[in-house]
């Protein structure tokens, strides 16, 4: 298929209708088989359980352009499960994982037009969402809801390069003890805006978010998990019920131990052991591993010894792996890349 006609070099990271998505809808206890449609517009009723009481989870992915010139997608029976998980939590039926990988399959593969090429620099984003559709006034579960996949080609995350963040630890809390931070909800992302907002104002990149309970523990940002790196070269990920199971994290650390050979270690993080780390990064779907330089504790700058500069060399490495996995210059372990045929 012929590639649309755009300017992938100077693609932002933003949204670009393409040609269709996929819908399917949860009626009388079951979901139909869905279709592809051009119709990007949602309709739905005013009273709708997702405009009333926030009942709606998404999920965040990419299909890529490998160097041989396949189109391929990283690790969506990941995606799928979670999406189960998070749709289990609010109350709202499960959309199949294996039905979830076919329909992400189904709607690449229509838009392949829009996949940018190897190269560019730029993905298509793929974003899978559930909400509920029909009218719901007292607080319960909607009895019907909607499941959609769009996509919209976009451009790497970090124009220009990518240059080591700085962020501060938040006074805001992300999630409470036994919430829903494990989750991937509309909700968690709502509540995190205006704190977002305010550290920019502020002049920070992100923010830290501590554990709620004692706020001594560092549990993850709005939109990415930690990583970090000892000045032995071991790779920790903070460990809590709290924080969303980040798939990019996930295989970060199976990246660490089997490709790099590297000790990796998923437990609690303290705030008050950042200063003996080496090198910090955010972990997520936009960016892969986003650096950060500098932490600022109500003042006080705890900065890595990697620098605001560029990456820290684990982190590199980490960051040069995971995506020559995903660009097909380095093979990938069973199961991670499915080809859109």
């Amino acid at each position: 298929m012929e590639k649309k006609n755009i300017d992938w070099a100077n693609l932002g990271f933003g949204y670009i209708q393409t040609d269709y998505r996929f819908v399917s809808n949860y009626k009388n206890g079951a979901w139909d088989d869905g279709i592809l449609t051009e119709d990007a517009n949602v309709v739905i009723n005013e009273c709708a359980g997702v405009l009333q009481y926030a009942q709606t989870v998404f999920e965040g992915m990419k299909a890529y352009t490998t160097v041989d010139g396949r189109i391929v997608t990283f690790r969506p029976d990941l995606n799928g499960e979670r999406l189960e998980q998070s749709a289990a939590r609010l109350e709202m039926p499960i959309f199949p994982k294996d039905k979830f990988v076919e329909a992400v399959v189904k709607t690449i593969k229509a838009n392949e037009a829009y996949v940018p090429p190897y190269g560019s620099g730029a993905t298509l984003y793929v974003r899978p969402y559930m909400f509920g559709s029909n009218p719901v006034i007292g607080v319960k579960p909607a009895d019907e809801y909607q499941f959609r996949i769009l996509t919209t080609p976009v451009g790497p995350y970090f124009k220009g390069g990518v240059k080591p963040l700085t962020i501060r630890v938040s006074d805001f809390d992300r999630a409470a003890p036994n919430g829903t931070g494990h989750i991937k909800a509309g909700l968690n992302y709502a509540m995190s805006l205006h704190a977002i907002v305010d550290a920019h104002k502020q002049g920070y990149d992100e923010n830290m978010y501590l554990d709620a309970k004692t706020r001594t523990k560092v549990e993850e940002t709005g939109g990415a998990n930690f990583l970090f790196v000892t000045k032995d070269g071991k790779v920790v990920t903070p460990k809590s019920d709290s924080i969303l199971p980040s798939i990019t994290r996930r295989s970060l650390v199976q990246v660490a131990r089997e490709y790099l050979g590297l000790e990796a270690e998923e437990r609690e993080v303290y705030l008050d052991e950042l200063k003996d780390f080496a090198e910090c990064g955010l972990c997520g779907t936009a960016a892969v591993i986003s650096p950060v330089g500098k932490v600022v504790d109500h003042g006080k700058e705890i900065c890595f010894p990697s620098g605001m500069t560029e990456m820290g060399p684990v982190t590199r490495k980490l960051y040069e792996t995971l995506t020559g996995i995903q660009m097909g210059t380095i093979k990938a372990p069973e199961g991670w890349i499915v080809e859109i045929k």
